[in-house]
């Protein structure tokens, strides 16, 4: 598989429709929710390919692989990479979605993180010889650090991460001062981004004790949703023996901690969250602790099959969650100390879903690439490049990997014109969306 052959993408009219392939998909999902998913891809080509994992998992099918697999992401875009507090409360960069994770090809992950970066710097305005030279850096940077890894030891390669303090201190001397406030700020808003933040924004008292206030259609309360005529003991009684499943995927520790907090169902509310997950169910708990002043919310988020899986073959576990916590584990240098899954057999509608279950705030926090400049996006870039093979390292044949990349750039130049190409696909899919929309064949929901 010669590594310049990576550069190849040829959308024929065999390819298959992708706002069919989008309608398909929002058929399992809460049929309300979907036109708001739809306007928030039609915001701007950026938007919509966050929201198009499932096409773009279709076209990366029919591009060239070395048959080297590792744990993918599976959507590995600019805007999936953050920051997040560790259990020892330092705060990390990496990956920060794991929704579509399976094991597949590493070239996959790369393709999609070098064609987000294309994307992203046609929207800021990024002429084409920088855009060209800030993919093939950030693809380098991964090459290059593959390499590294390639010859360490197994312990060092699990122990690597980027910590956000050693990160902004390197790149200190390349910022303008405006720039290094700016960081700093973004930096002091994520440490403040915990359950305390979320019950000021999320909640009000009502009779001495906190409740999620609903603002429809992105919050409603489960109160909201039930028949009034409904035994809500009953629905409590079944709330907590959910809880008492996830609680059973936590280690020990965790579920001593977890035990010292309790909710009931005026605490737990239907959630809009992100682009591409629009429309899937996810719920918000909020559980006390010692008081009303000792909170803890956490996501309970609808996991089904992984976009790849219809090209990479089912997940070995049975439960979709699962596929996530596990998945989120081997990729991420630090996970969620309240990472978990359950079952809901049946759910309401009677159908069998899986959830995965982390906090709702954990100093978490995503850069916005339409506001860097081509030398800021061209350094994120490279992070983001480092980050994704110290991930796929952990999981795949590292020295393999790094064997067929080699030292020079061929890889890198292939996968940038690559990524020019599949920008120019994502335009023309974005502009069907949109005709899509203005011709009454979806019900899109702009500017929510």
């Amino acid at each position: 598989m010669p590594r310049s052959s990576h550069a190849e993408f040829n959308a024929g009219s065999s390819r298959e429709d992708p706002v069919e392939v989008l309608i398909g998909q929002s058929e399992s999902r809460e049929p309300e929710l979907v036109p708001i998913r739809y306007g928030r891809m039609l915001a701007s080509p950026f938007a919509y390919f966050r929201g198009a994992a499932l096409p773009m998992a279709m076209d990366l099918a029919t591009t060239p692989v070395t048959g080297i697999a590792v744990q993918a992401c599976g959507d590995a875009h600019v805007g999936n990479f953050g920051v997040f507090g560790t259990a020892e409360r330092r705060m990390f960069f990496d990956i920060n979605d794991f929704d579509e994770t399976t094991p597949g090809p590493w070239e996959w992950d790369v393709k999609r993180l070098a064609a987000s970066l294309e994307i992203s710097a046609r929207e800021n305005g990024v002429k084409t010889r920088e855009r060209r030279a800030l993919v093939r850096a950030a693809v380098r940077r991964y090459r290059l650090a593959m390499a590294m890894f390639a010859g360490q030891s197994n312990l060092d390669v699990w122990y690597a991460h980027v910590d956000i303090d050693d990160l902004r201190h390197r790149f200190s001397q390349r910022m303008t001062a405006a720039q290094r406030t700016k960081v700093s700020r973004s930096i002091g808003k994520a440490r403040t981004k915990d359950s305390m933040q979320a019950l000021d924004k999320l909640c009000r008292s009502v009779n001495g004790r906190p409740q999620i206030v609903a603002d429809p259609p992105l919050v409603v309360p489960l109160s909201s949703l039930l028949p009034k005529e409904l035994d809500r003991s009953g629905i409590e009684s079944q709330l907590l023996h959910l809880v008492e499943s996830y609680r059973r995927t936590l280690p020990g520790d965790r579920r001593y901690l977890l035990d010292q907090y309790q909710f009931g169902t005026a605490d737990i509310a239907r959630k809009v969250v992100g682009v591409g997950s629009v429309g899937t169910r996810c719920w918000i708990l909020l559980l006390t602790g010692k008081d009303s002043s000792d909170p803890l919310f956490l996501q309970v988020k609808e996991a089904g099959q992984a976009v790849l899986s219809g090209y990479t073959g089912p997940s070995k576990f049975d439960n979709q969650g699962q596929r996530v916590v596990e998945g989120q584990r081997l990729m991420q240098a630090a996970s969620d100390i309240f990472l978990g899954w359950l079952r809901i057999d049946p759910a309401p509608d009677g159908v069998t879903r899986d959830f995965y279950v982390r906090q709702l705030r954990d100093w978490k926090f995503s850069f916005d690439t339409q506001e860097m400049p081509p030398g800021g996006l061209a350094d994120y870039g490279q992070i983001c490049g480092w980050t994704l093979a110290r991930a796929h390292a952990r999981s795949g044949d590292r020295i393999a990997i790094s064997s067929y990349l080699g030292t020079s750039d061929t890889f890198d130049k292939a996968i940038a014109e690559f990524a020019s190409a599949y920008a120019d696909v994502n335009e023309r899919d974005f502009h069907a969306l949109d005709e899509a929309a203005k011709s009454g064949r979806i019900l899109a929901q702009r500017g929510i």
